[in-house]
């Protein structure tokens, strides 16, 4: 992964770089892991820096997309309790992904995108949590979720902030934080499988939970390679529901 940048029917790959895909996990399936299964997994596991543990409340927005789908389910998996935001179109979908709450969002109009705007999320998230907040937000959204995810933090609770799926994060002053005594992270994969031991440590784990039956993992549609571009319209609409593959 992170090797070649574009499409191709071949490419060289390094071979530290390489996955073994073991017995009983389609390739499908585990093309999808590789980036998207990745960054779930260090999301849930390693970027909140500890500071949620089991038992305590986790906020992820966007469980109607790919990634949040998979952070979703392994936050399950670890322990956490989920609240997750999907739009109300994706939410059928999003039903047996075992959050513990889910808010159903509008949609922006003539769009597949959840409007953040449409309902009071704090407030919700609050009567959820007993007025503590949670622990972690996980937050791919960006720009129009970043005042959301703060305000949603438990006392020493932290805001990965991992995408700009709305725009870019815009600039806040850290004072801003003090009040919760909060944090603030922004990661990236490369930094969290910086060698071949974590790599492989990383995918063995999320190997094993899909052969054990412990993730659902929703391949939403499949695009022959020349029609790439296509692709890219149905992820920028919005339109997905799970991982979209192009087939060779």
């Amino acid at each position: 992964y992170s090797v070649f940048g574009s499409y191709a029917e071949y490419t060289a790959v390094p071979s530290a770089k390489l996955l073994p895909v073991p017995d009983g996990v389609e390739l499908d399936v585990a093309t999808s892991c590789v980036v998207q299964g990745l960054t779930a997994h260090y999301l849930v596991t390693s970027a909140h820096a500890d500071l949620i543990k089991e038992g305590e409340w986790c906020l992820i927005h966007g469980v109607g997309g790919g990634t949040c789908q998979w952070a979703a389910q392994m936050a399950k998996i670890r322990g956490y309790k989920v609240i997750g935001t999907c739009s109300k179109g994706k939410e059928e979908n999003c039903k047996n992904l075992g959050c513990d709450e889910l808010i159903a969002l509008d949609e922006v109009p003539g769009t597949a995108f959840e409007d953040y705007e449409s309902m009071d999320i704090v407030e919700r998230v609050m009567e959820v949590t007993d007025g503590k907040g949670c622990k972690a937000v996980i937050d791919g959204i960006g720009k129009s979720t970043v005042d959301i995810s703060i305000n949603s933090l438990a006392h020493r609770g932290i805001f990965v902030s991992f995408g700009n799926a709305s725009g870019a994060v815009p600039a806040f002053p850290v004072l801003r934080l003090i009040g919760k005594s909060a944090y603030v992270t922004r990661p990236k994969l490369l930094d969290y499988t910086t060698n071949r031991e974590e790599l492989v440590w990383r995918a063995d784990e999320i190997f094993g939970w899909l052969k054990e039956g412990k993730l659902n993992v929703s391949v939403d549609t499949t695009f022959p390679l020349s029609e790439a571009a296509e692709g890219h319209l149905y992820l920028e609409a919005g339109k997905s529901k799970g991982k979209v593959l192009y087939e060779i």
